[in-house]
């Protein structure tokens, strides 16, 4: 079975590709010189393959990289694409509470993603995920590197929100099992086998990084405030708008509602010590994580 991979250079992307056979996998990204929107360029990439995975996707924008253009724009262009090259089935990596009409662009496009999917006459899955968590991720790395950085650690709200985290393994069990077709729904919901408060994964995470700040509950707005500030100033932000809304909600339950992934498909593990330790990262925050230092290095570099 020969598998294409939107975003295969991605957190989520990459991890499914590792897990493939390469000979009959093909990566397709910005870095691969493919863009999401190019039809050509993406049917031309699909030729021959049975399925793609598409795991696309951003959580802030960033100049034409708009939440339109590469959840909606670019899903419209890989099932043209597919439809093409004559792909059999999509499999497409969206968000648990992505849903119509709530007043984030995040959550809206990623529905109206799915909603084209659901539309393309193309046999699909459709995988609502909530959070990913492994080496390289937007969630044990950025708490990890922001204990070890300052000693007071803000929590979201004064109402514990509660989360499912998905260690990216099982994640990638799941999306083997969509690709290769041993899930009948079309959509269905992915989340961690536990559920417990976000503080608690919080608290979590610095332990194994042998930290303890102290934490501090903050108003939601504050929250907003911050990842908005890091959203300008940083080159990853700390938080970014987008997650800051699912902080809010809460990640441990699909909105509108999908079945879970089918027992013996569904994620397993725990989100215990030895799963925290190995998405662990090194260092900290530090000047290198700010985008004006990154801007004058690029422009101290084309000066030369």
């Amino acid at each position: 079975m020969r598998v294409a991979i939107t975003g295969g250079t991605g957190f989520v992307g990459r991890n499914l590709a590792t897990r493939l056979d390469p000979s009959d996998t093909v990566i397709i990204s910005r870095r691969t010189g493919v863009a999401i929107d190019d039809v050509d360029a993406l049917a031309t990439a699909f030729e021959g393959c049975d399925v793609v995975a598409h795991c696309a996707g951003i959580n802030r924008e960033i100049g034409d990289q708009t939440f339109q253009h590469v959840h909606v724009d670019g899903t419209r262009a890989v099932i043209e694409a597919a439809q093409r090259a004559g792909v059999k089935r999509i499999v497409m990596v969206s968000f648990l509470r992505a849903r119509p009409d709530c007043g984030s662009g995040y959550h809206e496009t990623k529905w109206a993603a799915e909603e084209l999917i659901r539309t393309s006459g193309i046999d699909h899955t459709i995988l609502k995920c909530g959070m990913i968590y492994g080496p390289g991720d937007h969630m044990v790395n950025h708490v990890t590197r922001a204990v070890r950085t300052v000693p007071v650690f803000g929590t979201v709200g004064f109402r514990e929100r509660l989360v499912r985290p998905i260690p990216v393994a099982d994640a990638v069990d799941v999306l083997v099992a969509a690709i290769e077709g041993r899930i009948a729904e079309a959509t269905v919901a992915v989340m961690g086998a536990e559920e417990f408060t976000l503080g608690e994964s919080v608290r979590r995470i610095a332990r194994v990084a042998g930290q303890r700040p102290m934490f501090v509950p903050m108003p939601v707005w504050t929250i907003k405030v911050l990842a908005q500030l890091t959203e300008w100033a940083m080159v990853v932000p700390l938080v970014a708008k987008a997650q800051a809304r699912m902080l809010d909600e809460g990640v441990n339950e699909a909105a509108p509602f999908a079945p879970e992934a089918p027992v013996g498909i569904r994620p397993w593990r725990r989100f215990d010590d030895d799963s925290i330790r190995a998405a662990l990262p090194n260092g900290r925050f530090g000047l290198d994580d700010l985008r004006i230092v990154e801007w004058l290095r690029g422009r101290r570099n084309t000066t030369r």
